[in-house]
């Protein structure tokens, strides 16, 4: 069983309605984040610009799902999901779904390890990888 199976078996991800409208407004959710993620970097707050860069490139993800009517319950399973649904088919890139997964276990690191604290380096990287991220899930929202 590979990791797609397990997060369908698990009920990680399930079908729903496919939904145009939640696609877009996830889409606009993730072009929120990266607004907050720029404000906080601009601030200087490292971590907060992490996590809105992780949280963009999820809302972006997600609204593929949505599109394609899927829900997700795990954040990891909508990295599997696109491995499965778009990677494996060529219809994206083996490197975004390797990105949004270094992101996920940034954010993680972040939230969680009382000793880690993003570096303005990470955090503008993020950034970058973020906005590339959106970008890209939008053009495949509109194919």
């Amino acid at each position: 069983m590979n990791d797609f199976e397990d997060c369908l078996r698990k009920g990680l991800l399930r079908r729903i309605t496919p939904s145009k409208d939640k696609a877009e407004s996830s889409m606009k959710k993730a072009e929120r984040w990266l607004y907050e993620a720029e404000r906080n970097l601009n601030s200087g707050s490292y971590d907060s610009c992490l996590i809105a860069s992780y949280l963009a490139m999820f809302h972006a993800a997600r609204a593929i799902l949505f599109k394609d009517g899927w829900r997700e319950k795990s954040h990891y399973c909508i990295s599997r999901y696109l491995e499965e649904k778009y990677v494996k088919t060529g219809r994206l890139e083996r490197e975004w779904v390797d990105l949004l997964d270094r992101l996920r276990e940034l954010r993680h690191e972040d939230q969680y390890d009382v000793t880690y604290f993003a570096t303005e380096e990470e955090a503008r990287e993020a950034l970058n990888v973020a906005f590339e991220f959106v970008e890209r899930m939008e053009k495949i929202l509109h194919t």
